[in-house]
């Protein structure tokens, strides 16, 4: 097979070569389309609702935040979207405890080292629960549901991707900070 010629890059014994030689000669690569959204569409919430799905999920949540934020029911407020975000996020983690779940990762998006996007992400972080029925069972419990204000309020849009069969040493909890 033909390939495009590439040039290998050195970082101390680690050998990078970039991803156009493994694309044949004359293929054609289309872009991935991203859209943040604040909710799930009907497919993806049918999905969600799956009597045979099983076993533990990690959510991958990619966050973009507004400026200002802006909350549904009109008020003033002097916050930004990270900052109504902030409230939402420390009352989220108390609600995944009470079903089980944690936050196993999240951390400020510094830059992008692979791939192109039109506009990157502030924040990443990964909701780790012990199954879809837990998650769905924490948004319909009265503290989620008095939080999520704030999540509305504060984020512009994200990316919210479930993973299953996923291990690394972040799982155990209590580990060493």
């Amino acid at each position: 097979m033909d390939r495009l010629p590439h040039t290998q890059i050195r970082v101390g014994s680690v050998c990078l070569v970039p991803f156009a030689k493994h694309i044949p000669r004359g293929k054609k690569v289309s872009a991935m389309e991203v859209v943040n959204k604040l909710n799930p569409n009907d497919e993806q919430l049918q999905g969600f609702l799956d009597p045979e799905a099983k076993g533990p999920i990690c959510m991958v949540n990619l966050l973009k935040f507004r400026d200002k934020a802006e909350y549904a029911d009109g008020r003033e407020t002097s916050l930004t979207g990270a900052e109504a975000y902030a409230l939402y996020s420390k009352g989220v983690v108390a609600c995944l405890e009470k079903v089980g779940g944690y936050l196993g990762f999240g951390g400020q998006v510094n830059r992008l080292m692979l791939g192109e996007v039109e506009e990157m992400w502030d924040t990443i972080a990964l909701a780790v629960y012990p199954s879809r029925q837990a998650m769905l069972q924490m948004m319909q419990l009265p503290e989620y549901q008095a939080i999520h204000v704030h999540r509305d309020a504060g984020l512009a849009g994200q990316l919210n991707i479930e993973t299953v069969d996923f291990q690394g040493s972040w799982l155990t909890q209590g580990g060493s900070e």
